[in-house]
């Protein structure tokens, strides 16, 4: 595997203003101000005020948080040695049936911040020593995120900001954090529609989460880092493995690459862990391969061919990484 040696991923990878916006830019397709709005910022659409009710993403309309702190376990070219800041936000808009975050993504577990407080827990991230404020599933807040990032920024903020996401995405609600984000790091989860509908219910996943990498990219473009390998720009692609999806994975890789060459990085990932959550155990009934985890065999299968494409840009993970240590305590830690 000496192909991908400039790209081996380190095994601490895996191991390791006010309450309310009054008004913002208003892109294409939204409606009024974000909180007057029939709620349309993810392509769910849910056609919702969430001042009022909650949407599919399971959060009304005040940012809430499970934990800010250092986080030591994301590819080396964002974690470093110091740690990447890492802001974890409660509620998701895929709710997939095999989540490893699942108590946050479900909203169960979090603490409402003004987007003053969202702000300064971006410059103590700064002050602990942080290469990059890492914003965790933030979809279902971009309004109030941007809006959290400029006061930060007037305030001296002036590390990467890595905008970490399932790709289900609107480019439309990405092109509002343009010249704010620095770093892209999107998951591309399914290449198959049929299994982005059962794991995720997500028919549509392959066609959006393209559309949204596209224009990550735009924004971006090609990686750069510093002296130390941190990323200051650029796109990073995660592929989640899972059992029995190796089909699913290599169509993943032959779009990134055919798309993209070496202009991005692509980091393959074996960390997949069956959890005791009742999503997985219902999941199970019908999906049993989603009980275990992904076979030594399924990944070399997957390395061997994105050594076949001569693909120089990519990380990879050595070893049995699947273990729920590699999960973070949503404790409301830095919160």
């Amino acid at each position: 595997m000496t192909k991908l040696d400039t790209a081996k991923l380190s095994r601490d990878f895996t191991k390791d203003i006010s309450n309310k916006i009054t008004s913002v830019p208003e892109p294409q397709g939204f409606r009024h101000f974000f909180y007057a709005m029939i709620c349309t910022l993810c392509p769910r659409k849910c056609n919702i005020d969430r001042s009022e009710k909650k949407g599919f993403c399971n959060v009304n309309d005040t940012v809430m948080l499970a934990r800010a702190a250092l986080h030591f376990y994301e590819e080396p070219s964002i974690s470093g040695k110091e740690g990447s800041g890492a802001v974890f936000f409660s509620g998701c808009n895929l709710k997939c049936v095999f989540c490893q975050n699942e108590k946050i993504s479900r909203g169960l577990i979090g603490k409402e911040v003004s987007v003053e407080k969202l702000a300064n827990i971006f410059l103590s991230l700064e002050a602990q020593g942080a290469n990059n404020i890492n914003l965790v599933t933030p979809s279902h807040y971009v309004p109030l995120i941007k809006e959290a990032l400029i006061i930060a920024k007037d305030k001296g903020l002036s590390i990467p900001i890595v905008y970490n996401s399932s790709a289900y995405e609107l480019p439309e609600t990405l092109k509002m954090l343009e010249g704010l984000v620095d770093v892209y790091l999107p998951d591309f989860k399914y290449s198959d529609e049929t299994m982005a509908l059962n794991y995720s219910k997500a028919y549509d996943y392959p066609e959006v989460a393209r559309a949204a990498i596209a224009e990550m990219f735009r924004q971006v473009g090609e990686p750069k880092f510093d002296s130390r390998g941190i990323m200051k720009k650029g796109v990073i692609v995660r592929h989640l493995l899972l059992p029995g999806g190796v089909k699913n994975a290599k169509n993943v890789v032959s779009y990134l690459h055919e798309t993209y060459g070496d202009s991005i990085y692509i980091s393959l990932m074996n960390q997949y862990t069956p959890l005791d959550t009742d999503s997985l155990k219902k999941a199970g009934e019908k999906y049993p391969a989603l009980l275990r985890k992904v076979t030594k065999r399924e990944y070399e299968r997957l390395l061997d061919f994105v050594l076949s494409l001569d693909i120089k840009n990519a990380y990879f993970q050595e070893g049995d990484t699947a273990s729920e240590s590699f999960i973070p305590e949503f404790d409301l830690t830095g919160v």
